[in-house]
Formats: structure tokens, sequence, C-alpha cells
């Protein structure tokens, strides 16, 4: 945390979004992470994707667990409602809040520690109940906060800054993701905001569990010869099987692509994922032969980033539960407690 603020003076010529709000209105505080980290950078795609989908801060609920990633959402949208839950536990904490309030947009922040080693069962429940959310795992393959281990998703083979070497095999959370029925997978770099800019706009917008494993080096302990997760070992072995651009609905937005195959994706509130493939074999909407891709570029050593696996028709924890339109936070007395006849018809029903 910091309690320094930046100045609240900025250019009177700044882009407005439809909000009337500029690109400055929805950072947060002062970042006290080192320079250069590439959590930073994922902060700023956040505030853009945020900025350009026009979203109402208050609107926004932003929670996170223990580490150096968890820390992030202070800096980003100042204006959004935040909870800082213990280690590993932001995503219980996040469903609980869905089901309360579903009129608010999830974003869940966490790291390769809190989510892939304490928090590793309440990362797959949140994952396989299709809770609505849109959940940022900023890995950086070792714990920061405590100087440098190994964590779960570091590569077998890669080396510490100090030389050693691990031996553990890694948990990879994107496959994981694929396997416990996530409708929404990607995995980005830190380093490539013209991708991660569009990834994280099309999870905001997406119905269903959407899950973005972005590396992210740290610039302490872990971008060395040697490390898997430093820059210049992602740069060198990104293998991108699409670019992404997001078009809300009846939206005037256009863009240009390079050449290629294009295929548009319509998401369940008529927004559209407009993908451009890199590989044209590359089926986004296939979960079995992503997560066959996976494995046969991981094995040939690359990197795989970009829109993996989406489920445009998906649906939510609120669907599965048949639950009131109506955010259940704002249900009366009267509406949530009907009376003894109403619970003697639901105790007949169940006998």
């Amino acid at each position: 945390m910091t309690y320094i603020t930046k100045p609240k003076f900025h250019h009177p010529g700044l882009q407005t979004n439809a909000l009337g709000f500029t690109r400055r209105d929805y950072e947060g505080k002062v970042s006290t992470l080192c320079a250069g980290c590439g959590h930073d950078s994922i902060s700023a795609a956040i505030i853009q994707s945020c900025f350009e989908l026009d979203v109402e801060p208050h609107k926004l609920a932003k929670l996170s667990g223990i580490g150096c990633s968890s820390k992030t959402p202070d800096y980003f949208v100042g204006a959004a409602h935040g909870f800082n839950t213990v280690h590993g536990r932001m995503p219980s904490v996040l469903t609980g809040a869905n089901l309360a309030n579903r009129g608010l947009i999830y974003l869940g922040v966490s790291g390769d520690g809190d989510s892939a080693s304490i928090g590793l069962g309440q990362f797959a429940h949140a994952v396989r109940r299709g809770v609505d959310m849109a959940y940022i795992v900023e890995n950086n393959g070792v714990y920061g906060l405590t100087k440098g281990q190994f964590s779960a998703t570091a590569d077998q083979g890669s080396k510490s800054k100090k030389g050693v070497i691990n031996h553990d095999s890694p948990i990879d959370l994107v496959g994981l993701a694929l396997q416990l029925g996530a409708t929404y997978v990607a995995r980005s770099f830190s380093g490539d905001k013209e991708q991660l800019v569009p990834l994280i706009k099309g999870a905001i917008r997406h119905k269903g569990a959407a899950i973005i494993d972005c590396l992210s080096p740290c610039v302490a302990f872990n971008n060395h010869a040697g490390s898997t997760k430093s820059f210049d070992y992602v740069r060198e072995h990104n293998e991108a099987v699409n670019r992404m651009d997001v078009i809300p609905a009846r939206s005037p937005i256009t863009a240009r692509y390079e050449p290629g195959t294009v295929t548009d994706v319509t998401q369940h509130d008529g927004s559209v994922l407009r993908l451009r493939k890199i590989h044209a074999d590359y089926d986004p909407n296939d979960r079995a032969g992503a997560m066959a891709f996976l494995h046969a570029r991981q094995a040939a050593g690359e990197i795989v980033t970009g829109l993996l696996y989406v489920d445009p028709q998906a649906d939510d924890l609120h669907g599965y539960l048949g639950t009131v339109q109506r955010p259940l936070n704002g249900l009366t007395d009267r509406e949530l407690t009907p009376g003894a006849a109403a619970l003697d018809g639901i105790n007949a029903s169940l006998r």
C-alpha cells in the first residue's frame, strides 16, 4: 500500500470516453513495486481497458489476495470497490460478493503463489463453478515478497538468481483452467500491451469464468539468464496464436488488421471478439484442441499466447443456480423470508 497520491491536475485536452472520464480517472495510487516490474504494465493495461470499455468505476469490484501481484489493485481505478483478502482466499470472497450483488463487474487479481500454491483449491472451485469474473494471474514464477524462492509455476529446469535448479514439475494454470471448464482462457505477456489490452477487455465483457495467465517478469529475482519467465526468454519463445480486438455492441469502432484469416466471435452481450489467426489451423472454440496444441508447443519450447479458448454462449453461476435478476443484496426482509408456508412447501418438495 502507499499513501502517496498522484496530482489531481492534468492537461485539459486529454481524450475522454463516453462517460466523460479521462484515462487518468482510472488510475490509482503511486506504485511501490520495483521499477520495471511487469505487474505495473498489467495495471496500465487494466486502466486502458476500463477506459476504452467506458466502465463506471463504482460498478467495478477488484479483489486480491496476498503477494506483490495482490498489491496492484491499489494502483488502478481508485474509485472502484476493493477487497484485499487473506492469502489464497480471494476466489471464495469474490464468489460470495458475486452471488450477493450480480450488478457489479468482478475483477480478481492474483499471483502464481496466491493462485497456484496456497490458493490452488480456491482457484479450481471458482473456475469450475463458472463464477462471472475476469481473473488475472500475474505470473512471475517466484515468491517476490519472500526474496525469490521458486513458485509452483516455475518451469522444471529453470535456474534461480542464486543458481539453484528447479526440479519440480510446474502447474500450468492455463491447462488447468481449460480442464476445469473455464469458458474464456488466455495467456499473455506483460510486455505485450497490444495483445494484453484486448484480452482484458474481452475477459471483462465475457459472461462466465474468464482466466488470463499473464507472464510478468520479476525484475528483482527472476529476470536473469536461466529463468524461463524473464523478459528476454518470453520475447524469444513467444508464439502468438492470434491477435484480438474487442468491438462493443452497436459501437462504430473500426480497426485495421495485418493480412491473415479473421474470425469474429459474438458474445452473449453482442460484443464481438475479432481474432486474426496467426496459425491458420487454430480453432479458439475447440477446448480439447487447445489443450493438445498447448502440450505440443510446450514440448517444442514455445510459450503460447493469445486467446486460447472461448465459449461465446457460456452461462455463469447465477444461471446455473437460477437466481433472480435483482441483486440479492437489494432484496427486502419480506422477500428473503417468505414465511413458514413457503418453507414447508420447499421441504415437502424434497421428501
